[in-house]
């Protein structure tokens, strides 16, 4: 899937609002080199196939894809720093580029299309720029800060802008999660069985695709209770841009809080509300 043509050929830029369509630009490429890694594997037979130290997966293509955005970036933003979920942190944090090589590795193991690759760029603590590639679903979403959210689909073969819903109530919302791992952990087991019971519908769409069909108006809430930078940073700005809300589950900030819930913002407290952490089996005092 490749970069729209008016995205893809910025250069030189003189501010602040063409360095953003720049670093657009630049990580809609990324994101075709990454498309065509990971396609080239995908449903591979002879798939290498490791476990971390925290037993999740980690395939020869994260490696790849992530080595491949690592490259391209020394040689065109050298003064930037990088954060991946393979190879960890280099370089500043004032311009950092933070990256998630294949977000749905387990899918991407057993040949299921939903996964892909999410590149941000954090510029002085904002997420200034998103892309999310999911070239399996041949889907693809991204965002600049002030430029709105945008997705290129099999629907049409023009960039479509992105606009959440109007619901606004829990009672007829779309709700989306991936699974319930994690959410005991978070004291959120209560509020996730609420969400289930109340909402009018529930899909595990689950990861990235979530929060993207948020941003698209066609799920109003989203929610998972385990999560890295690097899972959510390309999330944020297209959400945002959108009209949604991305917070953790306290209302802080997703990047630092661990968990993340996405709404089209009018049901985000009302659905923070339902997540709050609950406490169960308290001994009764004397």
């Amino acid at each position: 899937m490749t970069a729209p043509a008016r995205f893809a050929d910025v250069t030189e830029p003189t501010d602040a609002a063409s360095m953003r369509a720049a670093d657009l630009a630049l990580a809609l490429r990324l994101a075709d080199e990454s498309d065509a890694i990971a396609l080239s594997r995908f449903r591979a037979a002879d798939l290498i196939v490791e476990s971390k130290p925290d037993l999740t997966p980690v395939t020869e293509t994260d490696r790849a894809v992530e080595r491949a955005i690592r490259t391209r970036l020394q040689t065109e933003r050298p003064g930037d720093g990088v954060l991946g979920e393979e190879f960890g942190r280099q370089g500043p944090t004032t311009r950092q580029w933070i990256i998630d090589p294949i977000d749905g590795t387990k899918n991407y193991v057993r040949g299921v299309p939903v996964w892909a690759t999410l590149i941000a760029l954090l510029v002085d603590d904002r997420i200034e720029v998103g892309v999310v590639s999911a070239p399996a679903l041949t889907r693809r979403w991204w965002a600049a800060r002030g430029s709105g959210a945008y997705a290129l689909d099999p629907t049409s073969t023009d960039p479509r802008r992105l606009a959440v819903s109007s619901v606004g109530s829990i009672e007829d919302a779309s709700f989306s999660f991936s699974d319930p791992v994690g959410w005991p952990e978070r004291g959120a087991e209560g509020g996730l069985d609420d969400l289930l019971h109340r909402t009018w519908r529930q899909r595990a769409y689950g990861d990235f695709w979530s929060h993207m069909l948020v941003a698209e108006g066609v799920v109003d809430i989203a929610a998972e209770p385990e999560l890295e930078t690097y899972d959510m940073a390309a999330l944020l700005p297209i959400v945002e841009e959108a009209g949604g809300r991305m917070t953790a589950f306290d209302g802080g900030s997703a990047l630092g809080g661990g968990s993340a819930v996405t709404t089209n913002g009018v049901l985000h407290e009302a659905a923070l509300g339902v997540l709050a952490p609950r406490q169960t089996n308290i001994p009764p005092t004397s």
